[in-house]
């Protein structure tokens, strides 16, 4: 088996785990790989070829992680979401009291389906069940709430 077609192969795996694990670093390796099979098309040793590789998937990363976080950052802003994720995707959404929260004690409140231990955010407030109620912040798995204004 000439050498073109194994780099078409490996280049041919890495767009697939590229495209099943979205990590950068498999296309940046898979543009290296054409690289490395364009090489070897025009008569390179298999030094330079693995050579080529190594450059051109180091350019690629080089090049293409800048562009995707700015794609990224573009992506956000147009659809007016900074994309938080985890707890902090929490921060700011409407929940429901379901056990009373009272002043300097925890109660508990439903959010996207979840049930989460709360607190109040000023220690004099409390919150009977069913008030609906903002998350201001979180400590823990504790979430701090507070009055919808």
């Amino acid at each position: 088996m000439t050498t073109w077609i194994i780099w078409l192969i490996v280049a041919a795996v890495l767009v697939i785990i590229e495209i099943l694990s979205q990590m950068v670093w498999t296309l940046c390796l898979a543009i290296g790989s054409v690289a490395a099979l364009a090489a070897s098309l025009t008569g390179c040793g298999m030094p330079a070829q693995l050579g080529i590789l190594a450059v051109s998937s180091v350019v690629a990363y080089l090049v293409l992680v800048p562009y995707f976080k700015s794609m990224h950052a573009r992506f956000a802003e147009r659809s007016g979401d900074n994309l938080r994720t985890g707890m902090e995707a929490l921060i700011g959404k409407e929940a429901v009291v379901t056990k009373s929260v009272e002043p300097g004690m925890t109660g508990r409140v439903k959010v996207d389906g979840d049930s989460w231990q709360a607190r109040a955010r000023h220690p004099q407030e409390s919150f009977l069940v069913g008030d609906r109620v903002r998350i201001h912040s979180y400590d823990s798995i504790i979430l701090t709430i507070e009055k919808i204004k």
